[in-house]
């Protein structure tokens, strides 16, 4: 499946049925945060999870539904 030209590799997080992990990058208010992967880093909910700064977090449809692995962030930015 292709997304928009603005998506990397043309499928992006929104498009795709697939979860991606990302990482955490900054907590943007209590329930969205910045999160990338790959170098590209877009607004997601964090709404459902406990995730703090570095945490990688399993993202579907740019919601996150699960911390993956810890990354020891003070969940600030």
């Amino acid at each position: 499946m292709s997304g928009p030209a603005d998506c990397p590799a043309g499928v992006c997080v929104t498009c795709s049925d697939q979860a991606v992990p990302m990482t955490v990058l900054r907590l943007v208010e209590p329930d969205l945060a910045m999160a990338g992967t790959g170098g590209v880093a877009e607004e997601v909910s964090v709404a459902l999870v406990d995730a703090a700064v570095g945490d990688t977090v399993l993202v579907h449809a740019k919601e996150a539904i699960a911390v993956i692995a810890k990354g020891g962030g003070d969940g600030q930015a």
